[in-house]
């Protein structure tokens, strides 16, 4: 199974933008179609953005639409979230997923099997 390993967040005010960076360990991560899903307390987990497997096809949740924008580099076996203009409502623990699936990205979180530990977005006013 593949390792997926979250980097990037932090404590920003609004306004500011964030990367986050997903890297997978071990073989198989750049066939398959990627995710961020997002979980503020209290809250379920919620799909922000997915991405298939050449990065030609992406979806977005319509609250980051316009602001968030996922991408992969398959060489460097990683996928990004590279989040603009962030919002305190943006706050939450962000989980980087792969899927099953080789086709169309999905935002349904049961079709993803494999997560990462999450890493940690905050934002202040």
């Amino acid at each position: 199974q593949v390792q997926l390993v979250e980097s990037g967040g932090g404590l920003v005010q609004a306004g500011d933008s964030l990367r986050l960076a997903c890297a997978g360990f071990g073989n198989s991560f750049s066939s398959y179609s990627a995710g961020w899903f997002r979980q503020a307390p209290g809250e379920e987990r919620a799909f922000v953005a997915s991405i298939g497997w050449s990065g030609s096809d992406t979806r977005y949740a319509e609250f980051v639409k316009g602001r968030f924008t996922i991408s992969r580099d398959n060489a460097k076996n990683t996928v990004y979230l590279q989040m603009n203009s962030l919002k305190t409502e943006d706050t939450a623990l962000y989980y980087c997923a792969q899927s099953a699936s080789t086709g169309v990205p999905t935002e349904a979180r049961e079709e993803y099997h494999n997560w990462g530990q999450g890493s940690k977005v905050a934002v202040s006013f």
